[in-house]
């Protein structure tokens, strides 16, 4: 009982770190799919193996007692046709050598009706439970010519099997009576119920082994893929920040020389441009390759503020509004001053500069951006609609994914590297939230940034923190 604690407190560092670790999301996904995968074609093969073998057990039970009840039946309508009407449900004699099949402790039931499916009484007839001489079977096998069922009749007998067999009359069309034969399948039942409770109880048990070690089997199966993944991620963030410092220095040089073009040959200062484009783009794309493999790696340093979407929504007009105005786009805001989110209000903005820089860049001249801010469901959603280009329906499924372009001309010329809608993107999931596109050809697109709202709590616990957190001030 000492070390229940200490396994208790390992086990939760354990999962702890798990979580913690790059790309902990991804493979938990990856993890929980193959899991459900293996599970669901063990379930498939358990269904279909528990099914044959209850079909197959219920045929060799059951089978005979219905092969038995017709014989019976059989006899029955003969003794019906040879002997007399009055006595139409005695059995004719067994042959000379030839035992017959009724024993005391598991007899045949026998019932006569005539042809309105009255029953004719007969000197054991009182003997009979009175749900094995209901006429409902009767009247089916008038119809059918025979009829079965198997009915619970209470008592010792329990669960009985019945056949019923129509006597043809002489013309062939009507029906002189039926007779009805039973006999209690009650062990046959027990033992089906009890195969049943079985295989239930060992199938569960196998699903629940299964899902134990599914989970233990993917998660063997993808650490090497894990180990690949997170090298990955380290050469990509290593190559990014390694790239930052030649592409400064190699931009910050030839704008050092534009600044002489004066007496440079004019061939010459066009590829120091070109250069500083590119050096421009470089960067920009070594910038944001670096900002995803931190996100991805949980790296990034990311704050956990009260952050007012008011706030970063006027931050973000403000730094997009000379661009706008170089493309004669018209930006509107309808904010509400009230919704709060907890985050990192630098990656939150740089998520809207984003979604901003494309709904600005993929506009029609003299077009016009509208951010609107809402509380739907305890989820603070900002709202961004343009009256652009809009995106063909086939593209948007692909939207988000890296280096993903719709038009790579166009994106190219305006300076996209296929990077921005993913990094927004990862912003928002590392909040808890998500992003939704939506567009139309030659209409516009709307983005739709959901985070969730911050509760009067959680906002006062954050200020709270926060003053506990400041130096205390000192009196002169």
């Amino acid at each position: 009982m000492k070390n229940e604690p200490s396994l208790l407190w390992r086990l939760r560092r354990y999962l702890h770190r798990q979580s913690r670790e790059p790309g902990a999301a991804l493979f938990s996904g990856l993890r929980l799919r193959l899991t459900l995968w293996y599970s669901s074609v063990l379930a498939i093969a358990l269904i279909f193996f528990g099914v044959t073998l209850y079909l197959g057990v219920q045929q060799l039970l059951l089978s005979p007692i219905t092969d038995d009840l017709t014989s019976h039946a059989q006899m029955g309508a003969q003794g019906w046709l040879a002997i007399s009407p009055d006595h139409s449900c005695s059995m004719p004699s067994p042959r000379p050598g030839v035992v017959p099949d009724i024993v005391p402790h598991d007899p045949i039931l026998i019932a006569c009706f005539d042809q309105n499916a009255n029953l004719l009484q007969e000197e054991n007839t009182s003997q009979l439970p009175t749900a094995f001489l209901d006429t409902s079977l009767a009247l089916k096998a008038m119809q059918n010519g025979s009829a079965s069922d198997i009915i619970d009749t209470g008592g010792p007998l329990g669960q009985v099997d019945r056949y019923a067999l129509g006597i043809p009359g002489p013309d062939g069309k009507s029906y002189l009576g039926v007779i009805v034969v039973g006999k209690s399948v009650q062990a046959q039942e027990t033992a089906l119920s009890i195969i049943l409770t079985l295989l239930f109880a060992v199938g569960g048990v196998t699903m629940l082994g299964a899902v134990i070690g599914g989970l233990f089997l993917s998660h063997r199966a993808l650490v090497p893929a894990r180990l690949a993944w997170n090298n990955q991620q380290r050469f990509i963030a290593d190559a990014s920040h390694e790239l930052r410092t030649p592409l400064t220095l190699l931009r910050a040089d030839a704008e050092v020389l534009l600044r002489s073009r004066k007496g440079m040959d004019p061939e010459d200062a066009e590829l120091l441009e070109d250069i500083v484009t590119e050096a421009n783009h470089m960067t920009t794309l070594a910038n944001n390759m670096l900002t995803l493999a931190r996100l991805d790696a949980g790296s990034q340093h990311r704050e956990h503020e009260v952050v007012s979407l008011d706030t970063i929504v006027q931050a973000g007009l403000r730094r997009v509004t000379a661009f706008a105005d170089q493309k004669s786009i018209t930006l509107h805001a309808e904010v509400r001053d009230d919704l709060r989110v907890i985050g990192d209000p630098l990656l939150l903005e740089q998520a809207l500069l984003v979604l901003l820089d494309n709904a600005i860049k993929y506009n029609h001249a003299g077009g016009s951006v509208t951010i609107h801010t809402a509380l739907v469901d305890q989820q603070a959603q900002i709202e961004i609609s343009d009256t652009g280009i809009g995106i063909p329906a086939e593209h948007l499924p692909n939207l988000g994914e890296r280096f993903y372009r719709v038009d790579k001309a166009r994106s190219r010329a305006a300076g996209g590297t296929g990077l921005g809608l993913s990094i927004a993107r990862s912003i928002a999931t590392s909040h808890d939230g998500s992003l939704r596109l939506e567009s139309t050809p030659h209409e516009g697109t709307r983005a739709l940034l959901t985070l969730p709202a911050a509760s009067s709590s959680q906002t006062h616990q954050a200020q709270e923190a926060i003053a506990l957190a400041s130096p205390p001030m000192q009196s002169k």
